[in-house]
């Protein structure tokens, strides 16, 4: 396939959580095969770059709070889609799957949760926030010839408040936020664990990376495929 055609997928990259961007990448790309680019999202990159200015937020949980909202612009494409994703995620199938379907009007697709977290402490020790469209833009598949996507220049990303970006106010018209099925973005530990295994399964409490997050659901599926990561790496 020419690297033209492949579907970008950014995921956001915490220094803390090293070896989850790198299992949540070995599944994107086990399932996928030649059919993506995965590049992550370091914050460092892009200050370098020029690309992210805003002071640094001790507060923020993750490094890619805000640089998520760069996809589009790193994307580099008037056409098609990118996706962004959340470094705390397994992928259970072939992400390429969410394509099917789309409808080009929408500027993004999100799985629009609606819920109170379970937990008020998360990851490795950061406290939960709760806002409106918490954790819709924790895996979006944005649509880079929108106009509203297109809107998501560096200008905008450094200047804008928090909760315009995160709350998809830089999208002009509500229908323009596409809705996707729950197991493209489950949020384990928040909804009770279906009959079948989801297609991607987000620890957004926490994952087994972290010794306090060892006996969370579908963690024996994490470790799997970080032990095949690290065979792959091994034979290198």
């Amino acid at each position: 396939m020419n690297s033209a055609d492949k579907l970008k997928v950014f995921i956001g990259y915490d220094s803390r959580e090293d070896i989850a961007w790198q299992v949540a990448r070995h599944s994107l790309l086990r399932h996928s095969g030649d059919q993506l680019i995965v590049h992550p999202i370091r914050q460092n990159y892009v200050r370098d770059i020029g690309l992210y200015t805003r002071p640094v937020d001790l507060n923020a949980s993750t490094e890619f709070s805000l640089t998520r909202f760069l996809t589009p612009y790193l994307a580099a494409q008037q056409t098609g889609w990118a996706i962004f994703s959340d470094c705390d995620f397994l992928y259970t199938a072939d992400v390429c799957a969410v394509l099917e379907g789309l409808n080009p009007d929408k500027a993004v697709y999100v799985v629009k949760h609606e819920y109170e977290p379970a937990q008020s402490i998360k990851m490795d020790g950061k406290a939960q926030t709760v806002y409106p469209r918490k954790n819709w833009s924790s895996f979006m598949v944005l649509n880079c010839a929108h106009p509203d996507v297109r809107s998501l220049t560096p200008d905008l990303v450094n200047s804008a408040a928090p909760a315009y970006l995160h709350r998809f106010e830089w999208v002009k018209h509500e229908d323009h936020i596409g809705s996707l099925e729950l197991d493209w973005n489950f949020l384990e530990g928040e909804y009770p664990a279906p009959a079948t295994t989801p297609r991607v399964i987000h620890f957004t409490n926490g994952g087994p990376w972290f010794d306090e997050w060892q006996n969370v659901d579908y963690a024996d599926l994490w470790r799997q495929e970080e032990a095949l990561y690290r065979a792959s790496v091994e034979a290198q």
